[in-house]
């Protein structure tokens, strides 16, 4: 014992891991966003406002460029990873994802109708919305950065592809969707996903300092609040029959979702979403190919939250106005929802601003 060499008091010194500051998680960081955009569009001088308008524009310009490239990348390589059963499963995806869209659809036409006479009353009117004043933030210079195809197209190349290699079309093509899924991944993870909370604080930024937001909100609060609660509802249901089928707690399932649902709130696309979406869905326990698959998929298809807020929105208009006949006005927005909302939930009626079209409904009201 004597001949063992003398032992180093150890140095009791903090552990580094309880002294390592941990990083904000994605739900606080994109409501932290949406707070910060409010309330700095009281005092921020236009100038600077601007340079977020800017960036906004920017980074506009580039989710535009890279939507149909994530489409792409993403559903096209979860086709061919999942072999022969790639089109029965695609097949049974479409089916439920239009079934959903029309159940929705009639669930918000059947509350609205139900709701809106107590709600708008004999006074209401929505017609001060077209003539509301609008200072409008321009920002210093935009680059347009048109993207390759539209999401349609994307969609399906994505299908054709996908198919052909699941059925037999070789290792090289697969390997190369393969590879272009990981390069569309390290986009997502090193360029998009970390700039997306400073995106949604230029989106409210610009909302905030732009419109006439307390005297709309004010409008159309009830509306609003209404809208938000027929999402809940059938946000509930949805997770409510996955639980069922798995076997797991969906409340639990539907928080893991949340920072997934803030960010959509904010950038108002599920396209642009998808990258936060797929990893709050793996989170879950979903399959990662089958998560790589699906998501983007229906991101693009499955419009079950536009559509409930579109036919909420036009029924409110055909309600205000005394339409004769909403219940046919209703079934023709149903019927031509997809093709007006150009298959990107969250964008809207954006293409269709001032036109009388019923897409343009949502947009009027928002």
């Amino acid at each position: 014992a004597s001949c063992r060499p003398p032992q180093r008091k150890r140095c009791l010194r903090p552990d580094r891991e309880m002294l390592r500051i941990k990083k904000i998680g994605p739900l606080p960081r994109v409501a932290l966003a949406i707070a910060l955009g409010i309330l700095c569009a009281f005092w921020m001088p236009s100038s600077l406002s601007r340079v977020f308008a800017t960036f906004n524009e920017l980074f506009g310009n580039f989710l535009g460029f890279a939507i149909p490239l994530i489409v792409f990348g993403l559903v096209a390589s979860g086709i061919a990873e999942l072999g022969t059963g790639a089109g029965r499963l695609l097949g049974i995806t479409t089916l439920l994802a239009y079934g959903s869209t029309l159940l929705a659809g009639f669930f918000a036409y059947f509350v609205c109708l139900w709701c809106y006479p107590p709600i708008l009353g004999s006074e209401a009117s929505l017609g001060s919305l077209e003539t509301a004043g609008v200072s409008r933030l321009v920002p210093y210079f935009t680059v347009e950065m048109p993207p390759i195809a539209d999401v349609t197209s994307a969609l399906l190349l994505s299908f054709v592809l996908g198919l052909g290699t699941a059925r037999g079309g070789g290792n090289t093509l697969k390997k190369g969707l393969s590879e272009f899924r990981d390069v569309i991944g390290r986009i997502i993870k090193r360029a998009i996903v970390p700039l997306l909370p400073l995106y949604i604080f230029g989106i409210f930024l610009k909302m905030g300092a732009e419109g006439q937001v307390a005297g709309i909100l004010s409008l159309f609060l009830k509306i609003i609040a209404l809208i938000f609660a027929m999402h809940l509802l059938l946000l509930l249901f949805q997770y409510g029959l996955a639980g069922i089928v798995s076997r797991r707690n969906p409340l639990k399932l539907l928080r893991t979702m949340l920072p997934a649902y803030m960010t959509a709130l904010g950038t108002q696309s599920s396209a642009a979403t998808i990258p936060v979406t797929l990893e709050r869905t793996i989170r879950n326990g979903v399959n990662p190919e089958l998560a790589g698959f699906v998501i983007p998929l229906n991101a693009t298809i499955h419009l079950s939250g536009s559509i409930l807020k579109i036919v909420a929105c036009a029924l409110a208009i055909i309600v205000d106005d005394r339409h004769a006949d909403p219940y046919g006005s209703v079934r023709r927005v149903h019927r031509h929802a997809g093709r007006y909302d150009d298959r990107r939930p969250g964008r809207s009626g954006r293409r269709h601003h001032g036109r009388a079209r019923p897409a343009a409904v949502d947009a009027r009201l928002r």
